[in-house]
């Protein structure tokens, strides 16, 4: 166990889809690095009777866990998640983390301790340390948003990020299901100047990302449409100012 540091008080937010060991192996090292198991949240996406035995064990220890009847995408998942942080855990901002290998206990520790600011904080990642077709994704992705923002973020692709409680009910009305609900979220805080911080975290690529349920062409459609849509209405009114 690592040595225990103060932080703020914060929800930890895990959505899943057909979990696996690396859902065990997160949970227990965020238990000893300090953080609850009643403040842990794990929203399985509609796994089905394969992930009953895991998702069991994470009750034993506490976890909540709440379940889709079927899979609705993982912004789905993170809505849900949000709405129960915000009646079962009010004021506390919330920590989202993917867990499957990416996100060590440590870095999410690390982002955690940034929280209690009124900020969304994001734990960024190096591209160089990225299988190519990832880093050439992040680079094409990271370089559209400051295109069409104007706002620089390192990182657009990541899943661990804490989100501030007073900005967790207008973030279940962002638009979104799957993957581009992330660059939603981003958008909207570029579109209403809300303060974004970074954090430096290890790029972890288990098995060449292997566990990942991103679906190449689909999903980075889905991520690039509400970029182009946010580029196109801000030339527009730019236009007719």
């Amino acid at each position: 166990m690592s040595e225990q540091h103060p932080h703020p008080e914060t929800v930890v937010l895990l959505p899943v889809y057909r979990p696996g060991k690396a859902l065990h192996d997160l949970v227990t090292e965020l238990l000893a690095e300090g953080f609850e198991a009643a403040r842990t949240i794990i929203v399985d996406d509609g796994s089905g009777p394969d992930a009953e035995s895991e998702l069991a064990v994470m009750r034993l220890l506490g976890c909540t866990v709440l379940q889709h009847p079927s899979n609705q995408g993982k912004g789905i998942a993170l809505k849900t998640g949000f709405r129960y942080a915000v009646t079962a855990h009010p004021g506390l901002d919330v920590v989202c983390a993917d867990p499957d290998g990416q996100h060590h206990a440590t870095d999410i520790r690390r982002v955690a301790e940034r929280a209690g600011q009124g900020h969304i904080v994001l734990g960024v990642r190096a591209f160089d340390g990225m299988p190519a077709r990832s880093r050439f994704g992040n680079t094409i992705t990271r370089a559209l948003f400051r295109a069409a923002t104007g706002r620089g973020v390192s990182d657009t692709q990541t899943g661990l990020r804490v989100y501030p409680s007073a900005l967790l009910e207008r973030l279940c009305a962002v638009p979104g299901e799957r993957f581009e609900y992330e660059m939603n979220v981003l958008l909207e805080a570029a579109r209403t100047g809300h303060r974004i911080e970074e954090v430096r975290i290890p790029t972890i690529y288990v098995d060449g990302n292997s566990s990942s349920h991103f679906g190449s062409v689909a999903d980075s459609v889905r991520i690039y449409r509400p970029l182009l849509q946010y580029a196109a209405t801000s030339l527009l009114s730019r236009r007719a100012a």
